[in-house]
Parts: structure tokens; C-alpha cells; sequence
């Protein structure tokens, strides 16, 4: 793939508001990317933007150069990801650009889907139009991570929810944990859920909780709520069930909204059009969760938020299966007795414990939200 270096920084400017624009689309293009486009001029005016809303639907490219028309021709056109170059659900957006007129296309990233990785930019150089990429890669990038981990490692990316008092507990001895984090930090976990393709849970969370784990557009911000609704879905429920403990009467089973349960043996209690049970061997004790994931992404699903117990959420640890972590960290103190944050094996070093990096702290209501990222 051609690098260019040397970005102006007009360049830069209007990659910056193609990337604001792809932002738009994190709540509702799922299982595809986020991409967002800016057409500009020869005379450096921007004549057409757009981005990509909902799968199925016009490629953020498109809506630029309909909005741009005829003033398409000659001008400049900035994605965050390559034109794509085959026929799916829509035509090539890389043929399209060729068709308008465009003369120079500058990218951010590339497309790791291998049925576009590079060829939508060899489409466009085979054409005569100059092709600039590498502009802001890691933002772009960073916008797609589900996306390009399912592409590059046939694997979602894994987000685990956790919330606990100052002193690392998440519930009292008797179980109460309603509420430990503020309302704030509450409906910031509603945004989270609406970015997610899927939500993920144990039994024992579902039975002890009765939640429901959807996305409530009401009580998301009206801009969110709206971008969320494009969507015309919920997060699919993906529910840990090795035991086969759930049973039809709780809420998830009954308000419509797709479950995905894995589980050792077939459930009858759920059978219904609106629950999949999956099962993993029979020689295995319990739910092989590195399959689980293999599965899901089969399945198109790309970023997974994970909300359950100590238990479910320390064997994806021990297993290194999370790639990020979110921690409400609420002002209170639990003490002694209380649950603990995660269930894992004891360890006896230093070199045994899973590390990672902080990458933001903000402060959310009263309480702290904390973004780790794994390594691996």
C-alpha cells in the first residue's frame, strides 16, 4: 500500500471531519464498519459528506457524491477506510468514485477484509486517480476495532463491564448490590450496550438479576437515541448457560429481542423464534468460551459487551479472551466479607498476573470510569 507522508494541513482537516463523521455510524452500522466521507473541490470547498448508517444501505462514499452531483469531478475525496472494490449488499464504492470524476482519494486506513484489502486502492490507481493513504490511521483504526479484529483474527473484540466500590468489591456478602455506581454511571452503561453487536451474560447473573440487557433509546442522549434506532435492532443476548439453569419466565426470553445461548445440552424450556441455543461438546464440563467467541464471530458479530458475574467474567480473563476493561469505580467502601470483583485462581507471582494499559480516566456522576486496555 502507497504511503504518503507528506499531508497538508487542509489534509488533515478535512480527514479530522471525515472521522467525525464516521463516528456517527457506531451505533448503527454493525456488523460493517464506520466510515465517513468528505468531497472537496479543486477550489477547496466542500461540495459532499457523508457516512455509512446501517448495513444494507448506501456506503458512506455514495451519499458524499450525491450530495456532491456534478461537482464531483475533479475534486478530492477523503474516506477513513479504502473503497471497497467487490459487489455485496451494495455495488463498489471504489467504482463509483471512478465514475464521479474524482481525481485524488486520500485514506486513512486500509480494509482488512480480504475481500477489499488493497484492491479498492488498486482499483483507483489502475484509473489514473491518485491515491494518498495512511492519514490518521490510528483513529480510524480505533473506530473499527471490533471490525478489523474479526477481519484479521476471526475474533470479536471484548469489552468486560465491571463496577465496584472503592476498596474492589462489587456487591455485599448477601449479594445487594443495587445501586453501588450512580445514575450517570447508569445510563453511561446504555451508551456503552448501544455501540455493542452483542451483549454478554452468565446464568447466574440472568437468574439472580432478572435483567433485561437491551438498549432503552429513552434513556440514551436524544442524538445517540436516534443514531441508535437507524440501527433497527438490538445488541443480540449472548448468554453463558452450561448448566441449563434459565428458563423461559425471565425477561430476556419474553420481550422479542434475539438470545443466543450457549449451553452443554439443549434447553427445551427455550425453544421459541427468538432464542438459538448453541452446544458446545459434551466432553467438555463446562461452555468452551474460545469456541463460544470463534462462534460468534461466524456469526458477524464484532464488539461484545460483556456485563456478568465474578465468575464468567474471571474465566474470560484467566483465559485472555478480554481485550478491554471498563470500571465504574463508585466512593463507597463495602469491607470485609464482601463479593469480589472477579473469581480466578489464586497466584503465587507477580509474572502470573494479566497487566495491561490504562488508556482513559473520566469522571462520570461521582464515580470514576476507568479504561484498561489487555495485553496480550
Amino acid at each position: 500500500m502507497p504511503v504518503t507522508q507528506a499531508f497538508s494541513p487542509q489534509d488533515a482537516a478535512y480527514m479530522a471531519r471525515a472521522l467525525a463523521l464516521a463516528e456517527k455510524g457506531q451505533y448503527s452500522t454493525t456488523p460493517n464498519p464506520c466510515v465517513g466521507c468528505v468531497i472537496v473541490s479543486s477550489n477547496d470547498e466542500v461540495v459532499g459528506e457523508g457516512f455509512h448508517i446501517r448495513a444494507g444501505t448506501e456506503h458512506a462514499e455514495v451519499h458524499a457524491l450525491k450530495a456532491a452531483g456534478e461537482r464531483a469531478k475533479g475534486s478530492t475525496a477523503y474516506v477513513t477506510l479504502e473503497p471497497c472494490s467487490h459487489h455485496g449488499k451494495t455495488p463498489p464504492c471504489a467504482l463509483a468514485l471512478i465514475e464521479a470524476g474524482i481525481t485524488r482519494v486520500v485514506v486513512a486506513a486500509t480494509d482488512p477484509n480480504p475481500l477489499v484489502c488493497g484492491k479498492g486502492i488498486k482499483l483507483l490507481e489502475d484509473a489514473g486517480i491518485q491515491v494518498d493513504s495512511g492519514l490518521m490511521p490510528a483513529m480510524a483504526d480505533d473506530l473499527n476495532k471490533g471490525f478489523n479484529q474479526r477481519m484479521r483474527r476471526s475474533r470479536p473484540y471484548v469489552v468486560v463491564k465491571l463496577a465496584a466500590s472503592l476498596d474492589g468489591k462489587t456487591a455485599l456478602q448477601n449479594g445487594k448490590s443495587q445501586w453501588i455506581t450512580s445514575a450517570q454511571a447508569r445510563a453511561d452503561v446504555q451508551i456503552q450496550r448501544a455501540k455493542a453487536c452483542a451483549i454478554l451474560s452468565g446464568s447466574g447473573t440472568v437468574l439472580a438479576d432478572n435483567p433485561s440487557l437491551n438498549v432503552r433509546p429513552n434513556e440514551l442522549p436524544s442524538d445517540i437515541a436516534s443514531a441508535f434506532l437507524a440501527r433497527q435492532k438490538q445488541p443480540v443476548r449472548v448468554l453463558v448457560d452450561g448448566k441449563n439453569l434459565l428458563h423461559s419466565g425471565l425477561k430476556l426470553f419474553q420481550d422479542g429481542h434475539p438470545n443466543l445461548v450457549y449451553n452443554l445440552k439443549h434447553n427445551a424450556q427455550l425453544n421459541n423464534q427468538h432464542t438459538l441455543q448453541v452446544q458446545s461438546s459434551c466432553e467438555q464440563p463446562r461452555v468452551n468460551l474460545e469456541n463460544m467467541l470463534d462462534d460468534l464471530a461466524q456469526r458477524d458479530i464484532n464488539y461484545i459487551w460483556v456485563e456478568a458475574g465474578a465468575k464468567l467474567a474471571g474465566a474470560l480473563f484467566e483465559n485472555q479472551l478480554v481485550d478491554e476493561c471498563v470500571l465504574y469505580l463508585a466512593p463507597i467502601f463495602l469491607g470485609g466479607g464482601a463479593r469480589e470483583l472477579l473469581s480466578t485462581p489464586v497466584k503465587t507471582s507477580l509474572e502470573q498476573a494479566l497487566s495491561g494499559e490504562i488508556t482513559s480516566v473520566v469522571q462520570v456522576g461521582s464515580d470514576i470510569k476507568l479504561t484498561c486496555k489487555l495485553h496480550k
